[in-house]
């Protein structure tokens, strides 16, 4: 099993979920983050002070997947989350040891 951590910009999170759907992986959890890379925030003006914006508002897709879904996933959430723009965000993928499912105790790949 894989779990797969994907930084995306907030108004892609409709495109990612539904390309998602469409390519057979359900199941996912979302969290509103806040961070920067290359990016490095930027300035605003408000009420006519200039303020730095440090950490830029993401979201974080988790998925944890059978091995042989995971290139259909990232592949998916690519094609959906990419602008060609900086800030686009980040994929990760790592190794997960072990899922279980609490109601049924199940384990490994039929808990996910």
């Amino acid at each position: 099993m894989k779990k797969i951590e994907a930084i995306i910009k907030p108004f892609k999170l409709e495109e990612v979920k539904d390309a998602l759907q469409e390519s057979g992986i359900e199941g996912m959890t979302v969290s509103e983050v806040k961070g920067f890379g290359r990016q490095k925030g930027h300035t605003e003006i408000y009420r006519g002070s200039e303020y730095t914006v440090d950490f830029l508002p993401k979201i974080k897709v988790e998925l944890v997947l059978p091995e042989d879904k995971v290139p259909t996933a990232v592949a998916a959430i690519i094609k959906a989350a990419k602008t060609g723009k900086i800030g686009d965000g980040k994929i990760f993928v790592s190794q997960v040891e072990e899922a279980i499912r609490i109601r049924t105790e199940e384990r490994g790949d039929s808990a996910v």
